[in-house]
């Protein structure tokens, strides 16, 4: 069961909403996000571009600069290093067009997810020496890798380092730099930019900024605009909290996309059937990111690279095909292997475990981290997915916020033949043999308890069905886009009967319900969930014949509360209010 809980927070409300020119809901759910301010509710509803921050605030900045203009004036070889992920890729894309556009002879190397892992490598800086590449610069990737930075700079190789993941610390809390000529990172103690939650593409469109101030370019303006659409994509698929500048950056990045040049994207919009006027967050989250991972995890992210770079509609065509059955691959394998993972959890009674460790040994290694957080939904418990690499077990972990999973595996270090990672996430290298003590070891030490192990429903305000209109639902856009630092408004409603309900969805996914509420308010209701569970749920609690005569059309005696967010639906030209139900009890 879950705990669900009202925000309530306490403001001069009257006072916001005459400032502000908003309705008491839009204040509630902004003081909810801990804006109380006026003037930064009008700059967090309204961001613009001019609150973009000077990229040579950033430490290196400068220096950068001043080497890449020499390389570029002196014909040397740059050879950009990114990552396999949607980051990584979109990173390398911003500087190779750049470093391209400016007349450098420029060219890329993206490691391979299953044999060379994260990151820069010897393998990478070796084929550098022996092809004459004189500066190497990173992008994503680079902070912790100090043997090859080292092994670059002996081989008498520029090396410029441009990423945003943490620095490595000592034991005794010294922060670590690469010996690099420059390194660019926000998250650098002595770095003094304004905002630490830059993504790897997002420091990349830094760099490519600050390089053509040095430079006179026909409209600069619109290519560095152009720039931020596909740091947009980047930021929302790795995650990045959208706050601040990244709020910035999504927000102008979206409406950026809706028209953009870019014959690659245009061409993977079209045959996965998104209308680039309705852009949103979620369509770079769940489908175009995915598609431009998939290539990544499957087969060589430097196709994901080629779209993105793609010259005419044929070549995109023939690349957004192969990479959008890749992630139709990706997805009919995670399924796979994430049911095999809910019977063995179930058939082993693993549930017992305040830690989920699952050893899959024949699936795909680049999917375990996508089944781990798939597990950490259905459970809500930290999960742990290994499975069989070419030399040893790999794995991936996905965390609960009671659970900092970096702390608890680096506990056990020598169990690991490597480990990583953060609180909420982390990868590992072990041996088989220590798969089964590493999963007694994490639950015998575990501190959670079954309070902890509860999933949390954060409730922004008790707000009746009266209270909503066309003009609500309309003002509640202008807090998007949501994700990551900045989660859609939940609202609740107490008591509705449920007057009649039918099951929707291309395979039986949804269930459409009219509800109405104890004041004879009435409205449709979408639910997208386990359906299975819903009605065993109503069968528990109210018997099997209430489940039979929803599912005939009888009307029934059922009442729920739920949480909810208004939606505007368009059918024939016809507009109504209808509530996407997220939680139910």
């Amino acid at each position: 069961m879950e705990n669900w809980f009202i925000k309530n927070k306490k403001a001069d409300f009257e006072y916001i909403m005459k400032e502000c020119g908003i309705s008491e809901v839009l204040a509630r759910c902004l003081v909810n996000r801990g804006l109380e301010d006026p003037d930064k509710i009008k700059v967090f509803l309204n961001p613009s571009l001019e609150d973009l921050y000077n990229p040579f605030l950033l430490k290196d900045m400068e220096k950068t600069c001043d080497i890449l203009q020499e390389k570029i004036l002196n014909g040397k070889n740059i050879r950009i290093v990114g990552d396999y992920d949607v980051d990584g890729v979109v990173a390398t894309y911003i500087l190779y067009r750049t470093l391209k556009m400016l007349g450098a002879n420029v060219d890329y190397e993206i490691p391979d997810r299953i044999n060379d892992g994260y990151g820069i490598n010897m393998r990478i800086v070796e084929e550098a020496k022996a092809q004459n590449i004189d500066t190497l610069l990173t992008c994503d990737n680079g902070i912790v890798a100090m043997e090859q930075v080292l092994k670059a700079k002996e081989y008498g190789m520029t090396v410029i380092v441009t990423d945003h993941h943490n620095l490595l610390e000592t034991e005794d809390k010294k922060v670590v730099i690469p010996q690099a000529d420059a390194v660019i990172n926000p998250k650098r103690p002595d770095c003094p930019y304004p905002f630490k939650g830059l993504c790897g593409a997002a420091v990349a469109y830094k760099l490519a900024v600050a390089l053509l101030e040095r430079y006179d370019i026909p409209e600069k303006d619109e290519y560095e605009k152009e720039l931020i659409s596909y740091t947009a994509i980047a930021t929302v698929c790795d995650v990045m909290e959208l706050v601040d500048e990244n709020r910035i950056i999504v927000k102008h990045g979206l409406d950026l996309l809706k028209n953009t040049p870019n014959i690659g994207l245009l061409t993977l919009m079209e045959i996965c059937q998104i209308n680039n006027k309705d852009l949103s967050a979620f369509h770079l989250g769940f489908i175009i990111g995915p598609c431009l991972n998939a290539s990544g995890r499957l087969d060589t992210a430097k196709k994901g690279l080629s779209l993105l770079l793609a010259p005419n509609k044929s070549e995109a065509l023939v690349l957004a095909t192969e990479l959008k059955s890749l992630n139709e691959s990706r997805k009919s394998m995670t399924e796979k292997y994430l049911e095999k993972a809910i019977k063995l959890i179930e058939d082993e009674h693993m549930l017992d475990d305040k830690v989920l460790v699952v050893y899959l040994p024949d699936c795909h290694e680049s999917v375990a981290g996508i089944i781990a957080g798939r597990l950490r939904e259905r459970y809500h418990r930290p999960a742990i997915v290994l499975t069989d690499s070419a030399e040893h077990v790999k794995g991936s972990g996905r965390s609960i916020n009671e659970y900092n999973m970096i702390e608890e595996l680096s506990k056990h270090r020598d169990l690991f033949i490597k480990v990583g990672g953060h609180p909420l996430a982390a990868g590992m290298s072990i041996l088989p043999e220590n798969i089964e003590v590493l999963r007694k070891v994490l639950n015998e030490n575990s501190t959670l308890t079954e309070e902890m192990l509860k999933p949390k429903v954060t409730i922004d305000i008790l707000l009746p069905l009266g209270y909503l209109s066309e003009g609500l639902v309309k003002e509640l856009r202008l807090l998007e886009p949501f994700g990551n630092g900045n989660s859609k408004p939940l609202f609740a409603e107490k008591d509705l009967t449920v007057k009649s309900l039918m099951i929707v969805g291309s395979n039986a996914s949804g269930i459409k319900m009219r509800v109405r509420n104890q004041y004879g308010r009435e409205m449709d209701a979408l639910y997208f969930g386990d359906v299975d569970r819903f009605f065993k749920y109503i069968g528990d609690t109210y018997g099997q014949d209430e489940v039979w005569r929803l599912k005939t059309g009888r009307g029934s005696n059922i009442k729920l509360t739920v949480t909810y967010y208004p939606n505007i639906n368009e059918y024939n030209g016809y507009k109504s209010i209808q509530l996407m139900i997220q939680n139910y009890r």
